[in-house]
């Protein structure tokens, strides 16, 4: 007390700091506003982000009213002197106060008992990330500021200038991201002791793209089209085209791994680089299939006359099962016409008439049976001749055309599937 100059010795006389103000008056009233000085990190691994703010805290004691025009500046070590609201941050993993070259607080009470009271604090804190668009995604983050003791019947916290009570973004130039928006919401916190204040500072951030195209999209997108350089080596060339092939397949695999790097191991997210650097690696691996299919057909037909003898041969077979199913068609209708004739022959007194009846009923019976037969065989003769036409439809007569279709549709799929990916998730 003999410290302190006689106006803060009449401040402080009676003045008990553990009774907030307005104790038996309804709740005291503590405005807030921000400054953000800086965003250091951003860390998906983590999903949080570290921020430099200054927090301001208003609000008005009337045990501290006194006569003048000007305020007092004090010591922010006299901040032991006084009651100060008890805020914290909600989802801050680790903060601190400034401590260089004094601990970095303000204090200062002006004549009608309002108290301003300022901190410095760097904390880290958490932001749930969706990733499923990464790296094309839009990030929201809160700041959350709650009173850890006082309930809703003690204090109210609200913002002082309403959005504009938070400041700084628009000077925040950060290495990923662009704020595209912030506003400020107040709300209630509710527990099981109580409902306390709680005011919450959203900003929305857009993620720059331009790095991942240069780092990830365009080497992925470059090695697809290496991988096509092999359609047009010959295939007599198998230690040139399997060295493209197998060069661009782990070249891809160490692009895949590395762009997980800077992400959560343990994320069940499938983001949209994984779906992209997926796609990539299906066609350099099908460029690889492409290949053994074209020499695997080479070897059974190793030229082109063989492959025209072997067309040869399949029309053939082809005239000779004809041949076969008519012979067996033909047989079968005048079997079919002896059957049906009426066996007419004369009787005893010189009059036509029905034959006698044989004395068993084996006769139509046995002429029936081959009939049946040759249905039969007519049957499965023709599934016989779908088999085999399939099998020739399957076959290359040529196999250096599977070269010359892949040149022309690897390259036309991989632009659909591009834009079919860029549509999706750039506009959806």
């Amino acid at each position: 007390g003999e410290i302190l100059p006689p106006t803060i010795q009449k401040l402080m006389k009676g003045y008990n700091k553990y009774l907030r103000p307005f104790f038996d008056n309804g709740p005291v009233t503590v405005g807030m506003s921000l400054d953000i000085a800086s965003i250091d990190t951003i860390s998906e691994i983590n999903m949080d982000y570290t921020a430099t703010i200054f927090l301001r805290q208003r609000w008005t004691d009337e045990r501290l009213v006194f006569e003048g025009n000007k305020s007092l500046s004090l010591d922010g070590r006299l901040v032991e002197l006084l009651w100060v609201p008890d805020t914290f941050i909600v989802d801050s993993k680790k903060s601190f106060l400034h401590d260089i070259t004094v601990e970095n607080r303000l204090i200062r009470i002006f004549p009608n008992g309002t108290v301003l009271y300022a901190l410095r604090i760097t904390t880290t804190v958490a932001c749930n990330m969706d990733l499923t668009k990464y790296p094309m995604d839009k990030q929201t983050c809160t700041l959350q500021l709650e009173s850890w003791g006082y309930n809703v019947n003690d204090v109210m916290f609200y913002w002082a200038r309403g959005n504009d009570s938070v400041s700084g973004l628009d000077t925040l130039r950060l290495a990923q991201y662009t704020i595209e928006d912030h506003y400020t919401s107040e709300s209630e916190a509710v527990y099981e002791t109580g409902n306390y204040p709680k005011l919450i500072f959203h900003f929305e951030l857009k993620r720059s793209i331009l790095y991942f195209i240069l780092e990830t999209y365009v080497p992925s997108s470059l090695l697809v089209v290496l991988s096509w350089v092999s359609f047009w080596i010959s295939q007599s060339s198998v230690p040139a085209r399997i060295c493209i092939g197998v060069t661009t397949v782990l070249t891809m695999t160490t692009l895949m791994m590395g762009a997980r790097t800077s992400l959560p191991n343990a994320n069940c997210f499938i983001k949209a680089i994984d779906v992209y650097l997926g796609i990539c690696f299906s066609f350099i691996f099908g460029a690889l299939i492409e290949y053994a299919v074209a020499h695997f057909c080479t070897l059974n037909h190793p030229d082109c006359n063989n492959a025209l003898m072997y067309g040869h041969h399949m029309h053939e077979c082809k005239e000779e099962m004809n041949g076969i199913v008519t012979t067996i068609a033909s047989n079968s209708s005048r079997i079919k016409r002896r059957k049906d004739a009426p066996a007419a022959t004369p009787t005893v007194g010189g009059e036509p008439g029905l034959a006698p009846s044989s004395p068993t009923t084996s006769e139509p019976k046995t002429a029936e049976a081959p009939a049946e037969l040759f249905s039969r065989c007519a049957k499965n003769i023709s599934v016989l001749r779908k088999i085999l036409r399939s099998i020739n439809c399957c076959h290359v007569e040529n196999p250096h055309y599977i070269d010359n279709y892949s040149r022309l549709t690897f390259p036309l799929s991989f632009i659909i599937v591009n834009l079919l990916y860029w549509t999706y998730y750039l506009y959806f």
